[in-house]
């Protein structure tokens, strides 16, 4: 069994966090949504790294989790969260970028729901 370099990452959707488990406990988390329409989408809000986490690769990490998880559910991701954005257009091979009609209707859904941020 390999020996795992970066933190341990679960999706709780129900709660539409993924987080970040370093020694059992939390160290980052991503906010996100699950647009519904055609074409769907997973929606990143907000990417958080807990103080004292920060520098260590668990923001990208969380990005990059977030990417795979959209890719095997064949679903684009709309990076809302600047970090998240930032972090595609530097991975352009891991991070296909959203259409603009996407992006704009999950800015809308936000908009009309703020308790999803």
């Amino acid at each position: 069994m390999a020996e795992q370099t970066g933190p341990e990452i679960r999706d709780d959707r129900a709660a539409g966090k993924l987080l970040a488990y370093e020694d059992g406990g939390p160290v980052g988390g991503i906010a996100y949504f699950v647009m519904g329409g055609e074409p769907a989408g997973l929606v990143v809000v907000h990417t958080v790294v807990e103080p004292g986490h920060e520098g260590k690769g668990i923001g990208g990490a969380l990005v990059g989790e977030f990417y795979a998880m959209a890719g095997r559910e064949g679903v684009p991701v709309v990076p809302l969260c600047p970090y998240a954005a930032k972090w595609a257009s530097r991975h352009p091979e891991e991070a296909p970028e959203a259409s603009v009609e996407l992006v704009e209707r999950a800015k809308v859904q936000l908009a009309l729901h703020p308790e999803l941020y």
